[in-house]
């Protein structure tokens, strides 16, 4: 997740870019660069950790900071930047640009195929100076520039390359000009009088600017301080309305949605797609460069602490461990697990799932495994913290802050990480053959635009069972096998956000106590997605119908349920397996709707905080 901006205009540009950035600082902030237009050069400053560090070498007291002068310059680019490739260091900082620093470019998202286009960048005689996937956009543009023009250039870099991202260049050569380009990642254009900004977010310059234009996939945008320009990628210009935003400055913040947890449940598409991005390039596997791939080789069993929405995330991860890489795996919640005197050392692999990495229990958990000769990994979302510093590997969800007490795209991303450790304990130790490992990363690659495409479509169903049911007083939520995980967690979020009693409960359990809880006006939310088990949760909805309940089933699309239960919540077919990262999103929707109906405060629920740093 990085927040990208840029400005042309009559304007001093370090301080637009600067304050721009500040609005973006929640989408990364372990780098941050700008690069500007200065006299016929590009001069760039960048820094490794948050937004304060790039100010202080800016102002040349940083270490090794250099300033750059930025009257008169007016123009240029700036980013502030979560790493997706190794570990975070000056030289993989953006802005990037070619070896002659004809060129450079700030990114959001991910390059598949840069590993291709650098191979036959340096068999041209191109000088790399990172390990990152974006160098190769600056180099590509800079070879284009004299044969075909700055705009065609990008243009043409543009149509080379494959995966999500969204880009802003600039050239040396051609002062005033910034081009913009968008594939899946967002790009906003700002329109003012003899000034454009460009941005990842609206709020980066809503200071400025309420008049915005969208970028939408595979178009181009070409920048000049009187004029707006957008391209298609063949090169067809074409015209594009321009519309008002009437945010308060609260409301940019959120993004435009009403709540901030309603924009992140929106956010999850780019959650996932941050998170498997550079691990997932190789068609027939996962590749975790952070870890050592002895140590996930060799684990004679997996132990899994955590606590919450995070201990939701384990359950499903428990599942892919065990049926892809056929480990055995031990989960248990931090709390519990760090108070029975466990069993555990050498030879154990101990996770640790805490989306702050500052969760007291399970920050305990991992100390006690460690303590008695354990490996421990950490799975967290914010660089620095506890966690990182208690463990022996690391492997970061990319999910950006999430400030809504109640967790959503940080779930769906731990979810996610989870996969990726499965699918490469499964290819180290050979348990999944290599056309099943493709079928698999091919299936989990289009999990984002699965996700942009049930966003789409789910709102009037949720909104319609939400209308129905708000004012009841209990839920019960049944699922097996990844779908009781799945259960979990959607009924923590009704219980979360809306103060429902709600109950959810393996399927097969239901007749050993909570059958005697339904009656005519109880809701009973089923997880029905396809899976070897679907038949055993279609007899459990033929159970609870057959007692008077009003069952709501979340479901496969194409799916017939529709005699089973009263209203369906359909979700994109993919992998079974992989299907508690669309399944659990029409819950969130639903949980959300419902508070909502309910006049409640979402983003801060009673009695909750966003981590739980005390016993």
């Amino acid at each position: 997740m990085c927040g990208i901006v840029g400005y042309v205009g009559h304007r001093p540009v370090q301080d637009v870019l600067l304050a721009g950035l500040e609005k973006l600082e929640y989408r990364g902030y372990d780098s941050a660069g700008i690069s500007i237009q200065n006299d016929g050069r590009l001069d760039s400053t960048r820094s490794v950790g948050n937004l304060e560090r790039l100010k202080a070498a800016l102002e040349g007291v940083g270490d090794g900071g250099v300033a750059v002068l930025a009257p008169p310059a007016t123009a240029g680019i700036g980013h502030t930047r979560w790493a997706t490739h190794g570990r975070v260091t000056e030289e993989n900082a953006h802005p990037h640009y070619d070896d002659e620093g004809r060129v450079h470019v700030v990114v959001n998202g991910i390059v598949e195929n840069y590993l291709e286009l650098k191979h036959e960048l340096l068999d041209a005689g191109a000088r790399f100076t990172s390990e990152t996937d974006v160098e190769v956009i600056a180099h590509l543009i800079a070879r284009g520039l004299d044969e075909h023009g700055f705009v065609d250039a990008v243009r043409l870099a543009y149509n080379r390359l494959r995966g999500h991202y969204s880009f802003v260049a600039v050239a040396a050569e051609e002062p005033d000009v910034l081009v913009g380009a968008r594939k899946e990642c967002p790009l906003i254009v700002g329109r003012g009088d003899g000034e454009q900004f460009l941005a990842s977010g609206i709020p980066a310059f809503l200071a400025h600017t309420r008049t915005v234009q969208a970028l939408e996939d595979d178009e181009l945008v070409v920048l000049r301080p009187d004029h707006v320009e957008f391209l298609t990628a063949a090169g067809e210009p074409f015209e594009r309305d321009t519309y008002e935003v009437d945010w308060d400055a609260d409301a940019a913040e959120k993004g435009g949605y009403e709540t901030f947890m309603l924009k992140e449940i929106h956010e999850q598409a780019d959650a996932v797609a941050e998170t498997i991005a550079d691990r997932t390039v190789r068609a027939d596997g996962v590749d975790l460069p952070e870890l050592d791939d002895e140590l996930l080789r060799s684990a004679k069993r997996i132990v899994i602490v955590a606590c919450g929405t995070s201990y939701h995330a384990g359950l499903i991860g428990r599942y892919a461990l065990e049926g892809w890489a056929r480990v055995p795996v031990e989960m248990d919640i931090a709390s519990e697990y760090r108070y029975r005197n466990p069993v555990v050392g050498p030879g154990d692999l101990v996770i640790g799932i805490t989306q702050s990495g500052e969760t007291l229990d399970t920050l305990a958990a991992m100390r006690l495994a460690r303590e008695r000769g354990a490996t421990v990994l950490a799975v967290t979302n914010i660089m620095g913290s506890q966690a990182t510093r208690d463990a022996d590997g690391v492997v970061y969800t990319r999910a950006g802050l999430e400030i809504s007490v109640a967790a959503t795209k940080t779930f769906v991303a731990q979810v996610a990480v989870m996969y990726l450790l499965a699918l490469r304990i499964a290819e180290l130790r050979g348990t999944l053959d290599a056309d099943e490992r493709t079928r698999i990363v091919g299936a989990f690659k289009r999990i984002p635009h699965d996700i942009g495409t049930l966003l789409e479509r789910c709102g009037d169903i949720v909104e319609r069972v939400a209308a129905r049911h708000y004012d009841k007083d209990f839920f019960l939520y049944l699922g097996r096998h990844t779908g009781l995980a799945v259960c979990l967690e959607g009924a923590l979020k009704l219980k979360e956000i809306s103060y429902i009693a709600t109950d959810a409960y393996a399927a097969g359990e239901m007749k050993h106590g909570p059958i005697a809880l339904l009656d005519e006006n109880t809701p009973v939310v089923v997880v029905a997605t396809d899976s070897p088990v679907l038949e055993k949760v279609i007899s459990n909805m033929q159970e609870v119908r057959v007692r008077g309940a009003c069952v709501i089933a979340v479901a496969t699309e194409g799916a017939d349920l529709g005699e089973h239960a009263e209203e369906v919540l359909p979700v994109p077919a993919t992998d079974w397996m992989l299907q508690p990262l669309l399944a659990v999103i029409p819950l969130q929707l639903l949980a959300y709707r419902i508070a909502r109906l309910r006049g409640l405060n979402v983003d801060q629920p009673r009695n909750l905080a966003k981590t739980v740093t005390v016993e």
